[in-house]
């Protein structure tokens, strides 16, 4: 499946798409974990993951013509805009429970 890459997490992969096939998006964010290192991880903390346009977790599974996003965080926003604190990023929970 197609994997589009955005801002930062574009110039780390030095691409704006890579192919991967994996049977859900754990997998996908694994493999690119294990291929681009600790800043993967630390800009996908805080970052999501969208899949035909939705918003997805670690088990939603994927198909071979499914378009998955990584979108990093995103700064700025409107002036006295709250917002609760970011929770843990539940792909990086998920891969703790794995042993990984």
């Amino acid at each position: 499946m197609r994997v589009r890459l955005f801002a930062a997490l574009r110039e780390l992969a030095g691409a704006p798409e890579l192919d991967i096939h994996a049977r859900d998006v754990g997998e996908v964010l694994d493999q690119l974990s294990d291929k681009l290192g600790p800043e993967f991880d630390r800009i996908m903390a805080a970052g999501s993951v969208v899949v035909d346009g939705e918003r997805a977790s670690r088990d939603r599974g994927l198909r071979p013509d499914d378009e998955v996003a990584l979108l990093p965080p995103v700064s700025g926003g409107a002036v006295g805009c709250q917002l609760d604190p970011p929770a843990r990023s539940s792909w990086i929970a998920g891969r703790e429970e794995e042993g990984t």
